[in-house]
């Protein structure tokens, strides 16, 4: 059973050496843990730090965002052939130490994705009316996905290796309530635990403020209620503009009827509008209709293929390796020019040549096509 714990960074150099050297090195049920560290384009030596720490490192030369580097490392330790990945903070806001808490109820088959829960009401530096908009958004996605999540923002989590394989994330914002909406119409089993985070380091440089934050998870809400159940959101606008039609259109009827005063146009037209435009939102809903079931396909394909395309854990690229693998590459140069011992009197330094098209065709081959 191999864990790879994967911390996304942006300039984390004087954080990042606590953050490492927290993580646990032995858990029960666990045989491998092996660290890895995305930099997201950093400019400062956390690479030099995640290096001198012995951890795999991935490498933007430009910031790509949260989403793409919890893509990049998911990708990478599927490819080192990880049964659990565990995503954690440089900025050491989450308690390393509870790692072993939060991947024991996959351990135990009780759970594919487990979250760490912050308890939000409890921290001392969120504003009320931040922790407000925290329970707000959790409820929000909780209805989305048809889970019961205290802290949908938290990025303190496990994924199981079968969880990953059905997860895709396209959003370039943040993957914490697109992989929830996800897991759940998914049909994963996801739970929490309660953690207590650390005193703050710095201030995010996920968003610039409160409204920031909201206005991109309220994107990324949106777009996986279109994808994963667009007839919550289509549906129920299409019935709001139709009850808007049914109003002026009653209206002008009963005037009609019984008023002997002419006119009342207005109501026709905004009848007439508010009725195109529930039209419109049914039509929508079954076209969102037609493209889930083709997405679901899509899906199933790209989990097999998944599984195919993570056998192999020697093809990913932009790797950088830490400072022991340096020292035996060097070793390795060193033998390479100094050439390799020779138990054979025969034996050669060169490589042997393969045969070009300039060469002459032997005479057995000239004959056979005579």
């Amino acid at each position: 059973m191999k864990l790879i714990v994967q911390v996304p960074c942006l300039n984390e150099e004087e954080t990042l050496p606590e953050v490492l050297r927290s993580i646990p090195t032995q858990i029960e049920g666990i045989d491998t843990i092996e660290i890895l560290v995305i930099d997201d384009g950093s400019t400062d030596r956390t690479v030099r730090v995640a290096q001198e720490f012995g951890a795999h490192v991935i490498r933007h030369t430009r910031n790509m965002g949260l989403a793409r580097s919890f893509r990049d490392g998911v990708d990478y330790a599927l490819y080192r052939g990880a049964d659990i990945v565990v995503n954690t903070d440089g900025d050491n806001q989450y308690p390393q130490a509870c790692i072993a808490d939060l991947v024991r109820p996959i351990l135990d088959g009780h759970a594919d994705v487990v979250i760490g829960d912050r308890q939000t009401h409890t921290i001392e530096h969120f504003s009320p009316f931040k922790k407000r908009m925290q329970s707000i958004g959790s409820r929000v996605v909780n209805k989305a996905a048809r889970t019961e999540l205290p802290d949908a923002a938290s990025g303190f989590r496990a994924y199981s290796r079968a969880a990953l394989f059905r997860l895709n994330v396209v959003t370039q914002f943040s993957y914490c309530m697109e992989t929830i909406i996800q897991a759940g119409n998914r049909r994963l089993k996801i739970t929490s635990v309660k953690i207590v985070t650390n005193p703050k380091t710095r201030e995010s440089r996920l968003f610039k403020n409160i409204w920031h934050h909201m206005f991109k998870s309220g994107v990324a809400i949106t777009r996986s209620y279109l994808m994963f159940r667009p007839y919550i959101l289509l549906a129920t606008l299409g019935t709001i503009f139709g009850i808007f039609a049914l109003i002026p259109f009653l209206r002008f009827g009963l005037l009609w009827l019984f008023s002997e005063s002419t006119g009342h146009i207005q109501s026709l037209i905004f009848g007439t509008s508010m009725f195109v435009a529930s039209l419109l939102c049914f039509a929508l809903l079954i076209i969102a209709d037609l493209l889930r079931t083709n997405r679901i396909i899509l899906e199933e394909n790209l989990e097999r293929l998944k599984q195919l395309q993570y056998d192999d854990p020697d093809r990913y690229p932009r790797v950088v390796p830490p400072l022991d693998w340096n020292r035996r590459a060097d070793t390795t140069t060193r033998t390479q020019q100094t050439g390799p011992a020779r138990t054979d009197p025969n034996a050669t330094d060169l490589p042997e040549r393969r045969p070009s098209r300039s060469d002459p065709v032997p005479a057995a081959r000239r004959s056979a096509r005579g």
